[in-house]
C-alpha cells in the first residue's frame, strides 16, 4: 500500500483524507513543516501533498518548504504535489527551478483535480485475463 504523507497549514479546500483513503493510500497527516521532518525521521512516505506557502520574512529561505525539499533531496523517489495560491507561481516557480515537484495544482482545487495528479502514482490495474 502506497503511503502519503499531508501536510496541512492553512487548508480552506475540501477535506480529502477520504479520496486518498480510497485511492488506497496509506495516510498521515500533520500541520506543520515541523511535524512533518519529524515524520520524515520515522518513515518515508511514497508521495507528500502540501501547500506552498510563500513568506518573505524568512531571513534564509521564501517558503514554508524549501527545508522540507532539501530533505527530500536524499530521497529523489518521493513525489511531491504542491496546492498554491495563483497569485503566487512565480515564486512557486523559482521554487520548482530548485527542487522537482510531481504536480502543483492552484487554488481552488477540486477532489477530482487531486485525484488525476494521484492516480498516475498508483500501480496500474492488472490486464483482464492476464
Amino acid at each position: 500500500m502506497p503511503s502519503l504523507l499531508a501536510i496541512i497549514e492553512l487548508g480552506g479546500y475540501p477535506n480529502l483524507l477520504p479520496l486518498y483513503q480510497r485511492l488506497g493510500f496509506s495516510v498521515e497527516v500533520v500541520h506543520s513543516q515541523r511535524k512533518a521532518r519529524s515524520q520524515l525521521k520515522r518513515a518515508m512516505p511514497d508521495v507528500i501533498v502540501a501547500e506552498y506557502i510563500f513568506q518573505s520574512d524568512f531571513r534564509d529561505r521564501t517558503s514554508n518548504l524549501e527545508t522540507l525539499m532539501a530533505v527530500l533531496q536524499r530521497h529523489p523517489g518521493v513525489k511531491v504535489v504542491v496546492f498554491y495560491l495563483p497569485e503566487q507561481a512565480e515564486k512557486l516557480a523559482i521554487l520548482e527551478a530548485r527542487f522537482p515537484l510531481f504536480a502543483k495544482l492552484a487554488l481552488p482545487i477540486s477532489e477530482a483535480q487531486v485525484e488525476a495528479a494521484l492516480r498516475p502514482l498508483l500501480a496500474p490495474a492488472p490486464a483482464v485475463g492476464s
